[in-house]
C-alpha cells in the first residue's frame, strides 16, 4: 500500500498538493508546523482542510525557532506592500525564512519513517516563489538524498507544483475532486488578515493566478457570501 505524508500549511499550494496526493496514494496523512508565524490563522485552515479531506492530521509546535529579519517570524518588521503582482521585485523576498524547509523536511522525514510512508509531498514552486532557495528543485533533490542517507531508507520528496505557476496550479486544483471546495478555507495572506490584505506578495500571486485562470477564488467567494448573509 502506497503511503504519503503531505506538509500542509493551510495555503493554496499545500491544499492542492493534499488533494493531488489523495488521487495518487492509497493512504495520506498531513503534517502542519506551528513556528510562531505571523499568519497563524493558517493553522486553523490546515485543520479544517484536513478534516474536509478526511485525513489524519498532526500539528508540530516548533516554538519561536526561526529568528532573522523575516516579517513572517519577526514581528518588528512589516510585510512589504505592493500595488499589483507586476510590481513585485525580482530576487529574494524579505519574507524568506532561512532554514524553514530544511527543518520542515527533516521533521517530515522522521515522521514519514515512523509512519512507513513512501513519500513526502511538498507544495513548493520555482515559478512563483519569491526567490526562496529552499523552493528550488535542486534543493529538494539534495534533501531527498540527505534523508535517504540519514534514515537508511529512500523516501521520495514529491513536488507536483515545482514547475507550475499560480495559473497552472489553479487549473490543477480544478481537476482534483473536492479541491476547489477546500480552497475556500485555505489561507495565503502573509499578514494573516481576513479578508486577505490583497497587497502582500502571497496575496497578489494568488489573485493573479485565479484571474489568469478566469476562475473565482473560492476563499474570496466564501467570504463575500458570509458577509452578505
Amino acid at each position: 500500500m502506497s503511503k504519503a505524508l503531505v506538509v500542509l500549511s493551510g495555503g493554496q499550494d499545500s491544499t492542492t498538493c493534499l488533494f493531488w496526493a489523495l488521487e495518487k496514494y492509497d493512504s495520506v496523512s498531513a503534517l502542519t508546523f506551528n513556528y510562531n508565524q505571523r499568519h497563524k490563522i493558517e493553522l486553523e485552515s490546515a485543520t479544517k482542510i484536513a478534516k474536509l479531506a478526511g485525513v489524519p492530521h498532526r500539528i508540530v509546535d516548533m516554538g519561536p525557532i526561526f529568528g532573522g529579519v523575516s516579517p513572517l517570524t519577526n514581528y518588528d518588521h512589516e510585510v512589504e506592500e505592493y500595488t499589483d503582482a507586476e510590481s513585485l521585485p525580482g530576487g529574494l523576498e524579505n519574507t524568506f525564512v532561512p532554514g524553514r524547509n530544511i527543518l520542515f523536511l527533516t521533521v517530515a522525514g522522521s515522521q514519514a519513517y515512523v509512519d512507513g510512508a513512501d513519500s513526502i509531498i511538498l507544495g513548493v514552486s520555482e515559478e512563483d516563489f519569491g526567490g526562496y532557495p529552499d523552493c528550488r528543485e535542486d534543493f529538494i533533490r539534495k534533501m531527498e538524498a540527505a534523508l535517504a542517507s540519514g534514515l537508511d531508507k529512500p523516501i521520495k520528496i514529491e513536488t507536483p507544483l515545482v514547475h507550475l505557476n499560480k495559473k497552472q496550479t489553479v487549473e490543477l486544483a480544478q481537476s482534483l475532486l473536492g479541491c476547489m471546495e477546500a480552497l475556500a478555507f485555505s489561507h495565503t495572506c502573509y499578514n494573516g488578515a481576513v479578508p486577505p490584505c490583497g497587497t502582500c506578495h502571497a496575496c497578489l500571486l494568488r489573485a493573479r493566478g485565479f484571474a489568469q485562470a478566469a476562475v473565482p477564488d473560492p476563499l474570496v467567494e466564501r467570504l463575500k457570501n458570509e458577509t452578505a448573509a
